[in-house]
């Protein structure tokens, strides 16, 4: 922990070059539709001592992405980027689907970064290019969480803006999520198959994922094998890896298994649980479907059609039970009359 702290102490309270933190603010032309109006940037915001010490305040794993974020920001200004601010209500989100949120809610993750920028404030920019079909909009290539964390705090958001091919926002978009936050199996899946079906090669979604072609292949077997609602109602269900994916793909091939999904999703049960709680849920109602019934025992009639006796397969185990109203002397002479015949087949074997 004294590391951590020291290591805070020079990111946020001095830890940039001097000529960094002398240097001016910087007059920037910020787009604001088809227009641009002059406003004064502070490429690198002066952090009094008191910010170590409210950054401290945080979790560790806001402490850590902090920490993150000031470096990749001195990287930025260190490559001559030029940071613009932008208001959230400008900014599209990517044409490719990455993330799945369980019913619009904000993850505990979410819910640290608006925490933090609150706290401290936006300290790596998100990448975007200008919008491909609406003047003075910009699409989101990376950094979708910070923007959506910033329109929650009604706060502009800083902003790299760069002229990309649709290639090169899915390859950014994929390396920030392999860098920053990783993205579930079943999300890599998904975002794997909206690539696809927006005509990229296997080249570039490989690239996308950082994967190879047969892990990419692995992907798409087990996110086209699954209904995209139950995909859905899941969630990202980040502690349910392939396997358990493949599973509950193969067991719901089947219409009555589907059926059988569609019952369990309504319960209130599955829709107040996490998405880890409705993963495990469906998992164990199908699993229980899979095993095989037990089989029926055979019922004995007589010629009224009444039952008398029933002979119950189970396993290695065989029996025959006779009902309770069955004359005992009846019993007894079937009894006897089995262990006869028993001698009888055994001679002819």
């Amino acid at each position: 922990m004294v590391s951590r702290k020291n290591e805070l102490k020079a990111l946020f309270a001095g830890g940039l070059s001097s000529t960094e933190v002398g240097k001016a603010p910087e007059t920037k032309a910020v787009p604001d539709g088809d227009a641009a109006r002059p406003q004064t940037v502070e490429t690198v915001p002066q952090r009094p001592a008191s910010g170590a010490v409210k950054a401290m305040g945080l979790s560790l794993g806001a402490m850590t992405r902090e920490a993150e974020e000031a470096r990749a920001l001195r990287q930025a200004l260190s490559e001559g980027e030029r940071i613009v601010t932008i208001h959230p209500d400008k900014i599209a989100s990517s044409f490719v689907e990455d993330r799945l949120r369980l019913d619009d809610r904000d993850d505990d993750d979410f819910a640290a970064l608006v925490d933090s920028i609150r706290e401290s404030g936006q300290q790596v920019p998100v990448l975007l290019r200008p919008h491909p079909t609406e003047s003075g909009r910009y699409q989101i290539a990376y950094g979708h969480r910070r923007v959506r964390a910033a329109g929650r705090l009604g706060i502009e958001v800083k902003a790299v803006v760069r002229p990309l091919s649709d290639a090169e926002l899915v390859l950014a978009q994929g390396k920030e999520n392999a860098e920053r936050r990783n993205l579930s199996f079943i999300e890599r899946g998904l975002f794997a198959k909206n690539l696809a079906s927006h005509g990229f090669d296997r080249k570039v979604i490989g690239d996308a994922l950082a994967v190879q072609k047969s892990e990419l292949s692995r992907l798409l077997a087990v996110v086209e094998g699954i209904p995209e609602t139950f995909i859905r109602v899941i969630g990202p269900a980040p502690k349910a890896g392939r396997d358990r994916w493949m599973k509950l793909g193969e067991m719901l091939e089947s219409g009555a298994a589907q059926s059988i999904a569609n019952d369990e999703i309504q319960f209130q049960r599955f829709q107040t649980a996490d998405t880890d709680g409705r993963f495990q849920l469906l998992f164990d109602r199908l699993s229980r479907r899979q095993k095989p019934d037990a089989p029926q025992p055979q019922e004995l009639k007589d010629k009224n059609g009444k039952v008398f006796a029933r002979v119950r397969r189970e396993g290695k185990s065989k029996r025959i039970e006779f009902v309770a109203d069955v004359d005992a002397n009846f019993v007894d002479e079937v009894a006897a009359s089995l262990a006869k015949q028993y001698q009888e087949f055994l001679a002819k074997r």
